[in-house]
């Protein structure tokens, strides 16, 4: 899940070397972290959210398929 967040993450950005993505681990969810360049926060989130949306839906039909909750927070 960290390598798909961080591949689409770098797709997007303008400063791909500057993409972060760290991973909390729990028995039943995981919480992904992704950080990026201040300059590209807003293209990793999109208008109105909906690149940030999209990602989260991606994430969750993935980690469905595993059988574990997923969550994606997006740090400034």
């Amino acid at each position: 899940m960290k390598d798909l967040i961080s591949y689409i993450a770098r797709a997007l950005v303008d400063n791909p070397e500057q993409v972060y993505v760290s991973e909390i681990q729990g028995n039943q969810t995981s919480v992904l972290e992704l950080k990026v360049a201040k300059e590209d926060l807003g293209k990793v989130i999109g208008k109105q959210g909906r690149t940030a949306r999209a990602m989260r839906t991606i994430l969750s039909a993935a980690s469905a398929k595993i059988k574990k909750r997923t969550v994606l927070e997006i740090l400034e």
